[in-house]
């Protein structure tokens, strides 16, 4: 039959309906389908090449020509569409999926942060900028004169208080000391003229608010010390320039060293260096004696980690009299400094990057019973609201936020990354909470392990360290007793490079790669992730030994499944 008629169906069993083959035109050329709204899926063979050389005029009428390639430019994402086609003498750049993912990723971020700022100004209105500074140095150096006088002259602490501080300060033969009793307020610290514990204050200026951590400078107090500068984001390095003085802080055995130190390893990036007691009569404003001072502590401030060009700032005051605190000095009495006051300087320094959109990790710095249970710390990421509920790690604790307190005392309705706040928590009682417990998001909680991987740099130790050597660990605000039960390798000095093979010790100076034990679960993050909680400090004997950064986070095992099944019923 379809012989008979070449135009008829073939009908052949087994088979569909086959259309026989006919002498028809050519399909038309691509050319003509360029109102189509999708590129159809190009050939493997055929690569995108936009803002190459000019192309060779077409051979045959089978090959594509140029006008195809046109429809379908202003496809890719933003990138491709802000190319120049008509520009060849630029260098060949071939459209990758990988480059639209970066691109559309940075203006996501954009976005974000632009949406982020339009979010805190609709709940905040215009809200100032907060920052978290601590003082430290040397015994005597005027830490808590300065941060009284700073709340004096802010208008935090009225002349009338400052005037009964004085009373009891001369009645007591301690006349000169009455205005660090304005941080300083147990008997203890009063008498003897120490502070002992981590003194908290607040002021604000025209541009910025601020939490003041007095931390203590005697170094049987250098724990609390450590806390204290885990919840700063700006260190207060105060230098005493009376003859003698500042020679006792930053020889051995001075804790003006240790305190550079131990900031940078706590999470510190900007120090600002005040010599103090300028007006002392062995010093009287010399210039000579603060360039002496500048030049001997500049190396070893670069040595600890600190830019001295970006990072750190020196500024001449006296906290005492108040001079270049709030006001600039007089040229009269200082002639040679042309630079701003110490409360000009800190309002103007970059504000430090803030982690709002990050899930919540708030460590927990005290904990006391009040109405419920009260707890103190610095939100080192995320955000959190009245009403919330959390997890309190390690434990894995349901708590409910029932009321927020900031720096006044006042409750708020939610506190932001970098507020210093007391939380009222439901559903825990404050025996179950201790020091460096961690309050964190249900959704993503912070890690909780016995034993990480972290790269240790060997400050100061008198004889080597081997696997088994035993230290006190601190991050964040917590303090653990841990083991290094194995060295797993060493940084060569020359090349930086790691050993393949395991190290038998480590001595003073290296960088070492090793295993970290603790007796207890403890609340750490990476140090790529969570900076603020993946870099701790070893001390040993009342020494910094070691500082470190955690690099892995070693999870599992039989403890955490034995914990895990503890409370499984069966039903």
């Amino acid at each position: 039959m379809s012989k008979l008629n070449a135009g008829a169906f073939a009908f052949v069993p087994g088979r569909g309906v086959i259309i026989p083959q006919q002498a028809t035109q050519p399909p038309p050329p691509p050319i003509e389908r360029p109102e189509q709204t999708e590129a159809p899926p190009p050939p493997p063979t055929i690569s995108l090449n936009i803002g190459g050389a000019k192309p060779t005029p077409p051979s045959t009428p089978a090959a594509a020509p140029p006008p195809v390639v046109q429809p379908i430019i202003p496809k890719p994402p933003a990138p491709v569409a802000t190319a120049k086609p008509i520009d060849n003498t630029a260098l060949n750049k071939v459209f990758t999926a990988g480059k639209a993912q970066t691109d559309t990723s940075a203006i996501a971020q954009e976005v974000q942060a632009v949406a982020d700022q339009s979010i805190l100004e609709d709940l905040y209105g215009d809200v100032k900028e907060h920052l978290n500074i601590v003082f430290i140095g040397h015994v005597d150096a005027g830490k808590s004169t300065m941060g009284g006088n700073l709340l004096f002259l802010t208008g935090m602490v009225d002349k009338r208080t400052m005037e009964k501080y004085e009373r009891e300060a001369k009645e007591a033969g301690r006349e000169s000391w009455y205005l660090s009793w304005a941080l300083d307020s147990t008997p203890q610290e009063r008498l003897k003229g120490k502070t002992v514990e981590v003194g908290r204050a607040y002021f604000e200026t025209d541009k910025r608010r601020y939490t003041i951590l007095d931390a203590p400078g005697h170094k049987t107090f250098v724990p609390s010390m450590i806390s204290g500068a885990a919840q700063a984001d700006v260190a207060i390095l105060v230098i005493s320039s009376r003859k003698g003085e500042f020679e006792t802080g930053f020889e051995r055995g001075g804790q003006t060293r240790e305190h550079i130190m131990l900031v940078k390893t706590a999470g510190v990036s900007k120090v600002i260096i005040v010599i103090n007691k300028m007006d002392d009569i062995t010093v009287n404003w010399d210039k000579a004696r603060f360039d002496e001072i500048k030049e001997k502590l500049t190396p070893f401030v670069k040595n600890a980690g600190f830019n001295p060009k970006t990072d750190v700032t020196f500024i001449p005051v006296s906290a005492y009299t108040g001079v270049n605190l709030k006001d600039r000095v007089a040229q009269s009495v200082c002639p040679w400094w042309n630079g701003p006051s110490f409360l000009e300087h800190v309002d103007n320094i970059p504000m430090v990057d803030r982690k709002i959109n990050a899930p919540l990790m708030m460590p927990v710095s005290e904990k006391y019973k009040d109405m419920g249970t009260i707890i103190v710390g610095k939100i080192e990421s995320g955000h959190l609201r009245r009403g919330d509920h959390l997890v309190l790690m390690p434990n894995r604790d349901a708590v409910e936020v029932t009321a927020i307190y900031n720096e006044k005392e006042d409750e708020v309705v939610q506190a932001l990354c970098g507020d210093n706040v007391r939380i009222r928590l439901r559903g825990v009682e404050d025996e179950d909470i201790s020091p460096g417990f961690v309050l964190t998001s249900p959704q993503k909680p912070i890690h909780a392990v016995r034993q990480f991987e972290a790269q240790l740099a060997i400050l100061e130790h008198k004889s080597i360290i081997c696997a088994g050597y035993s230290a006190v660990m601190h991050v964040h605000t917590l303090s653990e007793e841990v083991t290094l039960p194995a060295l797993l390798h060493y940084f060569d000095k020359a090349t930086g490079r790691k050993s393949k093979k395991p190290p038998q010790f480590a001595k003073k100076g290296q960088k070492i790669v090793a295993r970290v034990e603790t007796s207890a679960l403890v609340c750490v993050e990476k140090f790529s992730d969570y900076p603020q909680l993946g870099r701790f400090t070893l001390r040993d004997e009342g020494r910094t030994i070691a500082i470190g950064k955690i690099t892995k986070l070693l999870e599992g095992g039989i403890e955490e499944l034995v914990d895990g099944t503890s409370q499984l019923t069966v039903t």
